[in-house]
């Protein structure tokens, strides 16, 4: 059970900053259907991280920093959510995408294990 909860958490953080970045793009480009379209296929790779991440939590006991690393993923996927709204509307998302990055490098420096505690 472990293995397929770690290898389908492992392929949606995989692909979940590519399709964040084509869908930001394409809306940046005034394409909002192709963002829209992207939207909805992110929505699925949410929640199958969260599912596998939940469940990766209880097959190894709730450690904390895996806590922290869940607690910081939540909030990255919804920072994402917002700087995929506000470039939908054209509104300034430097800010908001440099947040994105920061919290993205950490949860995955924290999920090898360079960050750890």
């Amino acid at each position: 059970m472990y293995d397929m909860l770690f290898a389908s958490h492992q392929g949606s953080w995989a692909f979940l900053p590519i399709l964040f970045l084509i869908a930001f793009f394409l809306y940046r480009a005034g394409k909002p259907t192709g963002g829209r379209i992207l939207r909805i296929i992110l929505g699925i790779f949410y929640i199958i991280m969260i599912v596998s991440g939940v469940g990766l939590l209880f097959e190894l006991g709730f450690p904390a920093s895996y806590v922290i690393k869940g607690i910081l993923a939540i909030l990255l996927i919804g920072f994402m959510e917002m700087t995929l709204g506000k470039a939908k509307r054209g509104e300034g998302v430097a800010v908001w995408l440099t947040v994105v990055i920061a919290i993205l490098v950490i949860v995955v420096l924290m999920g090898f294990g360079v960050i750890a505690f």
